[in-house]
């Protein structure tokens, strides 16, 4: 049976248009980006829960542990150790900095064993110039079990009420609906208020958030196949991706809005119906994709299915692009310090193309050589072990 790589392309997708919007790319295109690509991860996401997990809590715990918890910890602790060397070779510096400034600081001994404590028990002090993509392990993992632990209560809820009347089926069936409305309402009442979950890094708004993204997804699965009857002729499927790039595009234009930690309460209003439709405007091109073989769709495929890597290491790709930057350009070799590219001619230059190609390049070519390594060991052991006998 042919696989459905959909979705695989989807978040293929999603962490390219990341990278780009990481590498400083034309300020219209990255505003048109910020408004639905971290939330199509949390609906990819919500996509493949399981109501089987209701039954067996354990297992879905066990399964965010070791792919979101256990890599957070695994590469926070890797550019933890590697902070102040980045100084020793230059790497990174205290003149050069992000685009507001602000630069970063070599750690002393005290704020390494503290930022080792964060990342062990918040998922939090992790290297913000190394690894400022890192807020969305925390955030996908506080989202789904946040996600599954409302959808028990209210399914226990719903079964007790079954002994008492034979409507509460239709009450089950709303759970969905009813965990990313109180997401929503949970958000607004925060934005509105300034409010902060002092329990969460950052204040809880992005794991509130991907929570009802992460419920938008799981809804978007029971109805996947009514959508694609919807847009199964070619001109009605095209004519709908390209009215809802043009409304993520006037939201991008006149109510910009993204995930920020510190959004505010009308960037809150404005981000879920974007978001959204932006995830349907990528899923339409994705089926398309998915339908007509070829070298785009495999790597499209190949893209999704190991974004973790390219979450983990484009920011320090970038900088074999941020060399070349500084040698073209003649700029001072500190440059290289810029967080997360270099911000000088960002918006005259297409080097954000280059930078877009190292980060996703560069971490997959490592991931793909690394494959190969595994595969041919396999086929050694393989072979040796039917040998001797």
């Amino acid at each position: 049976m042919k696989r459905d790589t959909t979705i695989s392309i989807c978040k293929g997708i999603a962490i390219i248009l990341m990278v780009i919007a990481h590498a400083e790319a034309p300020g219209w295109l990255c505003k048109f980006i910020f408004e639905f690509h971290m939330p199509l991860f949390f609906i990819t996401a919500g996509y493949f829960f399981s109501l089987k997990y209701l039954d067996d809590e354990a297992t879905f715990v066990k399964k965010r542990i070791k792919g979101l918890y256990w890599p957070f910890v695994k590469w926070s602790v890797f550019f933890l150790i590697i902070h102040n060397w980045m100084f020793d070779i230059g790497i990174l510096n205290e003149r050069y900095g992000n685009e507001m400034g602000g630069v970063t600081h070599p750690y002393t001994w005290h704020q390494i064993q503290q930022n080792l404590w964060n990342i062990f028990t918040a998922m939090g002090g992790y290297d913000q110039f190394l690894c400022g993509a890192f807020w969305f392990f925390r955030g996908l993992f506080v989202a789904s079990i946040l996600y599954l632990i409302l959808y028990k209560v209210l399914d226990v809820g719903t079964n007790y009420m079954t002994a008492k009347t034979n409507k509460a089926w239709k009450v089950k069936e709303a759970i969905p609906y009813m965990i990313c409305l109180l997401m929503l309402i949970l958000c607004g009442w925060k934005t509105h208020e300034g409010l902060r979950i002092v329990t969460l890094v950052q204040g809880g708004y992005r794991d509130l958030m991907g929570c009802f993204f992460f419920g938008c997804g799981f809804i978007f699965r029971h109805y996947v196949d009514r959508y694609k009857q919807l847009t199964s002729r070619y001109y009605a499927s095209v004519w709908i991706t390209i009215l809802f790039g043009i409304v993520v595009g006037l939201f991008s234009t006149y109510l910009t809005a993204n995930m920020n930690w510190r959004s505010t309460y009308t960037q809150f209003l404005s981000l879920p119906i974007p978001a959204l439709l932006g995830f349907l405007m990528t899923y339409n091109i994705s089926s398309w994709l998915d339908k007509h073989e070829g070298r785009l769709k495999q790597f499209l495929t190949y893209t999704g299915d190991h974004t973790l890597n390219i979450f983990i290491f484009h920011i320090i790709s970038y900088k074999v692009v941020s060399l070349l930057k500084i040698w073209y350009y003649g700029l001072d070799i500190h440059q290289i310090g810029c967080h997360m590219v270099i911000h000088e001619y960002s918006q005259q230059d297409y080097f954000w193309i280059l930078y877009t190609i190292a980060g996703v390049g560069i971490p997959l070519g490592f991931t793909w050589l690394n494959d190969c390594i595994r595969k041919r060991i396999r086929e050694y052991r393989a072979s040796s072990g039917s040998q001797a006998h």
